[in-house]
Formats: C-alpha cells, structure tokens, sequence
C-alpha cells in the first residue's frame, strides 16, 4: 500500500531583496528624470507654433443648379464655383458646419475663414461655433480641395 502525505506546505517562493531594491531603484530614477525634464525642459521637443501665410474669409452659397458658389467675404465678389456633383470633401465638410450653425440658430451671413499655416497646413475655421477643422488630418487631396481656393482668389480680378 502507498501512503502518501497530506501535510505537505505548499512551497512559497521569495523574490530575492536585492531585486525588489532594483525594482524600486529604476522607478524612482524614472520619476526623477521625467520630473527633471519637466522642469528643465531639457531632452524635451517643443514645435514652434505656426504662423499664418494666407487667410480668406468665405461665404458658401448654394446655387439652383446644385453648386456652390465660393465668395469673398470681403468684397462679395465670386472666385470660385463648385460644379454639381464634384467636391464631395467641401461639400461634406460644409454640410458639417451648417448643421452645427442651424442647431446654434446662426444663419449663413458670417464667413468661415480658410487659413494656410507657415508649417504648409491649411484649417477653416468658423468663429460663430468656434470650430476648427485641420484640413491636412483628411489627407492631401482633400486639403488640396480647399488649398486652391487660395489660386482662385489671386486670379479673381
């Protein structure tokens, strides 16, 4: 017959000190430099803030033929047309900020402003809802949408 032993202990393993005491050392070392850095700003990266390059301020009007009619705020004056069924990145994006301007019960008259940054970006911008959209986050040919609405105005007479 086997017998076995029911009172075996179960085995506890240790971490030995001297890891525990490396463990602890490394955090604290990590928690100083971070903080050192913080405060010294030394082996941190800071971009410089953008300039803008080019600013238009725009109306968008729809036309009966299902375009949209590009203007210069400042003059009233047409510099650009969007064809029926072209555009859809304008479009949408336009259709985006109206929604959130009937919602705030502003009406069509305030311009959006189209910016060209110095760090080659481009935004549009509608103050009345304070809205901002990075045109660059959709891409480039979608920016490039909007960027040549900065030819067309210089070719506007």
């Amino acid at each position: 017959m086997i017998q076995t032993d029911i009172k075996a202990e179960p085995s506890h393993g240790s971490v030995p000190r001297v890891l525990l005491l490396g463990a602890a050392a490394l955090v604290g070392f990590a928690f100083l430099a971070v903080g050192a850095g913080r405060l010294t700003d030394i082996g941190t990266v800071h971009m410089p803030e953008a300039q803008p390059v080019e600013t238009l301020m725009l109306r968008f009007v729809d036309q009966t033929d299902g375009g949209v009619g590009v203007l210069d705020a400042e003059d009233g004056k047409t510099i650009y047309t969007v064809q029926p069924g072209t555009n859809g990145f304008i479009r949408a994006t336009l259709r985006g900020l109206t929604r959130e301007r009937r919602r705030g019960g502003i009406g069509e008259e305030p311009p959006f402003q189209l910016t060209h940054w110095s760090d080659g970006t481009l935004s549009l911008e509608d103050a009345t809802i304070d809205r901002r959209i990075g045109l660059d986050a959709f891409g480039p040919t979608n920016a490039q949408a909007f960027a040549q609405l900065f030819a067309a105005r210089r070719q506007t007479p």
